[in-house]
């Protein structure tokens, strides 16, 4: 939903620009955070990549933000006082490099939990009497509160992974079995295809570039009434409490990763039962107990257009939630979505962190995929594990990359090339800025996104993700922004 901008603002630009001076700052691997200056000139030095005239409206960016974890607090608090604190400044303050001011919070354990939990684990527990937050008091909830002394305005966004193992039709957590990550019953694997499902040609993806293949043709969710209502008021009982706790959820997600069948915390739904559960039982009952929570959409990580559209077609789903998210796969559908869904506002959820590897690769990545959500009109931006120690494994045995890499014996902290990647965007593109002009990574692996910030002043996000020195040009306004760009590099150029 686009918001409308001043005219004087406009003009702003288009004056501003006769005059500018940017300054630049450029990130190769073993080289991070050089700066210069680099003026404006009259005449393009090459042909335009992009071309902006100033009268460009836009669309609105609000959040940058990440995951608390326990496992990020745990490797967080492996390091001396002093650099726990000055990470949390670089993470969270207003001036640091990172500037988060949205947090994403796990209801129940993900699959960066100590261990599996949920907030009522007793069976049959309709009433929620013994529901409790105590296992988030342990991690979750000191993590935020060391966050909001930087942000004590900061927003709240939460999902669960999984039901309470007694919503669910397996009475376990995971989605599968695994031998070595978990204890369910094996026999219980057939239950995700349906019995036999797992081999019809109208279960499996047309093309092996399809995610997932096959598709789970069964709710793992409980699909009577009293246990969708059970757990929509699951729902209200997590806001609730952690607003007893200073801390006030905006939005919530009916079900991180619907279509990720894992051995870790997860849950399968079918699309009759994504719109069932959020139509009759979570969005009314949110519009009861707490009427100014959001539900979205999500978070989408299927790439399956069709499935994803059967959803948001539903007249009830559309007027029932606010917006989608959408993460890994499902990024690939937002051009599309947001053509075809235009009352729809739109957020990334989780980025894509990679195998542990830590690498430069890592960082150009995560790059493009800012350069691909934000350029195509997502309003918040979800990073995941801000900080990891050794190589990133989560208790179910899963490598992924951090922002900030913690060596457990040493005590001692690394930032990563994703770290960089990350504050070439964050400390340049605030709350309230503007994307107006965007080149995606595959046109000539030259990734550009411009922005308008609120205070009327420009800044430009170029990557060049190739072996050999590029020369780029941007007009902007009535003037051009010539630049070089050096082989595998992240560069911002931001207007003094």
């Amino acid at each position: 939903m686009l918001r409308l901008v001043s005219t004087a603002a406009v003009v702003a630009f288009g004056v501003a620009a006769m005059a500018q001076t940017f300054t630049a700052v450029c990130t190769t691997e073993g080289a991070e955070w050089k700066e210069s200056k680099v003026k404006m000139e009259r005449k393009a030095k090459a042909e335009p990549l992009l071309e902006l005239s100033g009268l460009e409206q836009g669309t609105p960016f609000m959040h940058w933000g990440h995951c608390f974890n326990e496992l990020a607090w745990d490797a967080l608090n492996l390091l001396p006082e002093a650099d726990r604190e000055e990470l949390l400044r670089r993470f969270f303050a207003p001036d640091g490099d990172l500037r988060f001011t949205m947090g994403r919070i796990p209801m129940n354990a993900n699959d960066y939990a100590r261990s599996w939990y949920s907030c009522d684990e007793v069976a049959g527990d309709f009433e929620l009497r013994y529901f409790n937050i105590d296992l988030d008091r342990q991690a979750i909830i000191p993590f935020i509160r060391a966050a909001q002394k930087h942000v004590p305005q900061m927003a709240f966004w939460a999902s669960p992974w999984s039901p309470p193992s007694w919503m669910k039709i397996t009475g376990d957590y995971p989605v599968r079995s695994d031998k070595k990550y978990n204890t369910m019953d094996p026999r219980k694997d057939y239950l995700l295809y349906g019995g036999d499902a797992g081999d019809r040609d109208d279960y499996k993806a047309p093309t092996g570039k399809t995610f997932p293949n096959p598709l789970s043709q069964t709710d793992y969710m409980i699909q009577e009434p009293r246990y969708l209502q059970a757990y929509a008021d699951f729902f209200s009982r997590f806001i609730t409490e952690y607003a007893a706790e200073g801390i006030k959820i905006g939005m919530v997600m009916y079900q991180n990763e619907a279509w990720s069948y894992t051995p870790y915390p997860g849950c399968a739904w079918t699309p009759a039962g994504i719109v069932r559960f959020n139509t009759q039982y979570l969005v009314p009952t949110l519009r009861r107990d707490h009427p100014d929570v959001d539900v979205y959409f999500g978070t989408i990580n299927t790439n399956r257009m069709n499935i994803i559209d059967s959803v948001l077609s539903d007249k009830a789903m559309a007027a029932a939630v606010k917006g989608v998210g959408l993460q890994w796969e499902g990024g690939q559908l937002l051009p599309a979505l947001r053509e075809k869904h235009p009352q729809m506002r739109f957020v990334q959820t989780e980025s894509e962190c990679g195998w542990g590897r830590f690498d430069w690769k890592s960082g150009e990545h995560t790059f493009e995929r800012i350069n691909h959500y934000l350029g195509n009109g997502c309003e918040d931006y979800t990073f995941w594990n801000a900080i990891l120690a050794d190589n990133g494994t989560s208790t179910w045995g899963w490598k992924q990359n951090a922002l900030v890499r913690v060596d457990s014996k040493k005590r001692t902290y690394t930032l990563t090339p994703e770290y960089y990647a990350v504050r070439h965007y964050t400390q340049f593109v605030p709350q309230g800025s503007r994307v107006i002009g965007f080149v995606p990574h595959g046109r000539q692996g030259l990734p550009v996104l411009v922005v308008r910030t609120p205070q009327g002043k420009l800044a430009v996000m170029a990557g060049n993700f190739t072996d050999s020195e590029r020369a780029v040009t941007i007009r902007l306004g009535k003037k051009y922004l010539n630049v070089s760009l050096a082989p595998h590099s992240m560069n911002t150029f931001a207007e003094r």
